[in-house]
């Protein structure tokens, strides 16, 4: 496979008749092994009223997973930036970064990582502020970034860190603006892979050099689940395939056990054509059928770095898929 940085981006899955103390304990499991195992980032995700997701309070489960590992770099992939005001976030990061130098990534996005009601409890109001994710990014990054004159407001921690910022998108927009401000672009083709192409192609085109980046870098998501043998993949799988279907059909819940047969679940071709699409940039089977699926999609998209998720149940077996990855 081709030598680019493999990242782990970790859902911290709670699993049916588990617990958010369960699994957060394997999130900072699996990040020493992923550090033992040359992994490059520790990425965790923002997300709201998920009975399956432990990781909402993001930057204090980054600094869970940073302060119980050496080297490898930890961040997010992403905060929901219209959930919050740029200076709690640069005084988060800042203080991430005070106490991990030089290992702190921060990814956003513009998406709210939960539905409409939790954004409302989260925000106390609605408007404007996707809108804004523009400026709410330049508004972040100054306050990262060296104090000005005149600056009345300073994030403290968090001015002159200079916390690496990450565009998250599954679209065009995001590409958009990654490219405009300069900066690096993580891809969500892990779960919402249709505008992977274009979006790809519109940031490295678009891409106008900054102080932060003087070309385009570009990290896409994927899923990968190893086993010994196909089959035995291809049943850790069923409990992504369960838990997906049940958070597009309004259900979302703990991640279920994997079952020797998914047919029953996907009797509706509509589900069967929707979990096709949004697990397309999903490999599942051994090293060597995930090798020649990740050397195919490498040699497709060139991307500068994979970041790789698996929500597998049993932890154990999720750990052997990150070690066959890391071989390969």
């Amino acid at each position: 496979m081709t030598a680019i940085p493999l990242s782990i981006l970790d859902l911290a899955p709670i699993i049916e008749g588990g617990s958010p103390g369960q699994a957060l304990a394997s999130s900072l499991d699996l990040a020493r092994h992923a550090e033992a195992w040359k992994f490059h980032r520790y990425w965790v995700a923002e997300h709201h009223n998920m009975p399956g997701i432990a990781s909402a309070a993001t930057s204090v489960v980054i600094g869970h997973i940073a302060g119980g590992t050496k080297n490898i770099r930890v961040g997010a992939g992403g905060i929901m930036l219209p959930n919050h005001a740029p200076l709690v976030i640069a005084e988060q990061f800042g203080t991430l970064a005070a106490l991990y130098p030089g290992r702190i990534d921060l990814g956003v996005g513009r998406a709210p990582g939960t539905d409409q009601r939790t954004a409302l409890a989260l925000r106390r109001t609605l408007e404007g502020d996707i809108e804004s994710f523009p400026q709410d990014v330049l508004e972040l990054m100054a306050y990262l970034g060296d104090p000005q004159p005149g600056h009345a407001v300073r994030a403290v921690p968090g001015m002159g860190t200079k916390v690496p910022v990450w565009i998250l998108g599954s679209s065009l927009y995001g590409a958009g603006l990654a490219a405009a401000l300069g900066l690096p672009y993580a891809f969500a083709s892990h779960f919402a892979p249709e505008q992977l192409e274009p979006a790809l192609a519109h940031y490295r085109q678009q891409f106008r050099p900054s102080a932060r980046l003087d070309k385009p870098y570009a990290m896409l998501g994927i899923g990968v689940f190893a086993a010994d043998s196909d089959a035995e993949a291809r049943r850790l799988f069923t409990s992504q395939q369960q838990a997906f279907i049940n958070l597009r059909t309004g259900r979302p819940g703990q991640l279920p056990p994997p079952v020797d047969n998914i047919a029953p679940f996907i009797q509706d071709p509509r589900i069967g054509a929707m979990l096709d699409s949004a697990l397309s940039c999903a490999f599942v089977g051994t090293a060597q059928t995930v090798k020649n699926g990740l050397d195919a999609f490498i040699a497709r998209h060139q991307p500068d770095e994979l970041m790789v998720t698996a929500n597998i149940y049993d932890h154990a077996a999720r750990l052997k898929s990150y070690e066959i990855l890391s071989t390969l």
